[in-house]
């Protein structure tokens, strides 16, 4: 990949803490998202700890191949922070790569006091015939098997480096073989799936479960395929047992969000 390619080269002409400040400084959204989270009064953390925090993902970034935003991943951490303790449950990522994400997230859900449940083939995505060719933004969008693996020894190391391995389950397997007898109570989801066919999955066996006030995100709005699945009120009811929720950002922006009620 042509960008990958260009991050790798810059990591290496550049002194990592010019880089990182680049890497920060480069996205208006992640600074203004990174801003927010360090005035955020209500998250039960101290300033100097949200401070570390931060410092901490950004590490996180420039040490993991992490294709998501930091804006992206503070939306859902903001949550994890933040629901009240009356919303039962563990977190739940879907799809976690490398593990970039699944350390930073592990970081929250220890200071909230909640369990990170990790899905994963650890293989890559799985084969499919989706006919993906440009997303919302007009950008080419493609995947094939074996996109994104990451193995899961190399997870588990990156979490235990970066993040809290203690508070973390893996379940390793194809999501349609993992999720039917998946049954325990959830107050968060995050999707990065980037197929229509495992976002179906996902939203039919993970979001009955997710309780009263809980909270899902995808970062795969930016996808066509898999608007239309968000979008499908028949797939709504007729699968996942529900009138369609109301999605906020679809079809505007690539974070999608779903509160409960």
């Amino acid at each position: 990949m042509v960008l990958e390619k260009v991050k790798n080269g810059m990591k290496r002409v550049l002194p990592t803490r010019m880089f990182l400040l680049y890497r920060t400084l480069r996205n208006v959204r992640d600074f203004g998202a990174v801003l927010r989270f360090l005035r955020n009064k209500e998250l039960p953390l101290s300033r100097s700890e949200r401070l570390r925090m931060i410092r901490r993902f950004y590490a996180i970034s420039f040490r993991v191949d992490s294709p998501h935003t930091q804006e992206e991943i503070l939306s859902y951490v903001t949550t994890l922070l933040t629901l009240p303790q009356t919303v039962r449950g563990s977190v739940v990522e879907a799809g976690c790569y490398k593990g970039g994400s699944t350390a930073k997230f592990s970081l929250a859900a220890k200071a909230a006091h909640r369990r990170l449940i990790v899905f994963d083939s650890f293989e890559g995505l799985p084969e499919n015939v989706e006919l993906h060719d440009k997303n919302i933004f007009n950008r080419p969008a493609s995947f094939k098997k074996g996109d994104y693996a990451g193995a899961l020894e190399e997870v588990r190391s990156n979490v235990s480096t970066f993040g809290r391995l203690e508070v973390c389950e893996f379940i390793k397997g194809w999501f349609d073989n993992t999720m039917p007898s998946f049954r325990e109570p959830l107050a968060g989801i995050y999707l990065d799936v980037d197929l229509a066919s495992s976002t179906r999955t996902c939203l039919k066996y993970l979001y009955p479960l997710l309780q009263p006030g809980g909270v899902l995100y995808s970062q795969d709005g930016h996808l066509p395929l898999v608007l239309e699945v968000f979008d499908d009120a028949k797939f709504w009811e007729n699968e996942v047992g529900c009138p369609k929720p109301i999605v906020e950002g679809l079809r505007t922006r690539k974070l999608l969000k779903i509160v409960k009620l």
